[in-house]
């Protein structure tokens, strides 16, 4: 596969995009708001078409990245949408977190105009989008995955088939889970650092690497104690992740609910286009 479509060029899949240029193949991108793209079409020379559906004509593949269940919904399903032009045997991969019921639909609706549809939802922030390393947690054929990991290998350094479609979401629901304890753990141990009157920045330092540390410490403790907010990923985004968790589980996940409680208060304080780490402030307030 060389001829491309993408759609979303947000803060993830702006550097997904770019690694894609970069490992040689031929991108068609579309996004809402071509304007807010003008440095990235300028910077790549990929080209810009006017809607999902033209994104779509004549390519080889097309991979979504977008914000929300109803983007995904609205750029497949809609008027105008990828699945109105694509061409048979063209993949669809969705990499979007999204709801695992959307994702079986997109198979159905893809298996009807003979498709291969893949989702794939990706973890490791802007960080990871933009050097490449993602982790990319895929549902689907087991064929159809082997035929894309050219794709995935330009985009993520750990890439796992994960079973039928569905599987990908539902690993990334299950990542969600335990970001949102290891994320609460974080901003807990920065908010009993302060109280005390420990210098923050030597106590992240000291344990950072031992028992306790983790991703979110490293790339999140730092901002915490530096009061940067600005998004790796964005708080709003987090919250609809943790309401799809919890609407695909039958049992109670008590820790999920609490921190999802507490980043939805959050949000309808203003801090929903920031990034996560902004969950600091619940703390600050207590």
């Amino acid at each position: 596969m060389k001829k491309i479509g993408f759609i979303g060029i947000g803060i993830m899949g702006r550097g997904m995009a770019a690694n894609l240029v970069k490992a040689g193949f031929e991108l068609t991108v579309y996004t809402r708001r071509k304007e807010k793209i003008e440095d990235f079409l300028r910077q790549t020379g990929v080209q810009w078409a006017e809607s999902p559906a033209k994104c779509a004509m004549g390519q080889e593949a097309v991979i979504t990245m977008v914000g929300y269940p109803k983007d995904v919904e609205d750029v497949y399903f809609g008027e105008n949408g990828i699945l109105s032009g694509a061409e048979q045997g063209a993949f669809l991969i969705d990499m979007t977190t999204t709801d695992p019921r959307l994702s079986l639909r997109i198979a159905e609706a893809g298996r009807e105009k003979n498709l291969h549809v893949l989702d794939a939802p990706v973890s490791g922030g802007d960080t990871g989008a933009r050097e490449g390393t993602l982790s990319i947690m895929v549902g689907g054929n087991e064929t159809d995955f082997a035929a894309s990991l050219p794709l995935f290998r330009a985009m993520g350094k750990t890439i796992v088939y994960e079973g039928g479609h569905g599987a990908g979401q539902h690993t990334k629901m299950a990542n969600q889970i335990a970001i949102a304890g290891a994320l609460a753990g974080v901003c807990e141990a920065v908010a009993y650092g302060e109280r005390v009157g420990l210098d923050t920045a030597k106590m992240l330092e000291s344990i950072e690497n031992g028992a306790a540390g983790s991703f979110q410490m490293r790339a999140n403790g730092p901002k915490m104690i530096n009061g940067d907010d600005a998004p790796g990923f964005f708080l709003k985004h987090f919250v609809k992740d943790m309401r799809i968790a919890l609407e695909q589980s039958a049992d109670p996940l008590p820790i999920l609910e609490q921190v999802l409680k507490m980043n939805e208060a959050l949000e309808k304080e203003g801090f929903g286009d920031c990034g996560t780490q902004a969950m600091i402030h619940s703390y600050r307030k207590s």
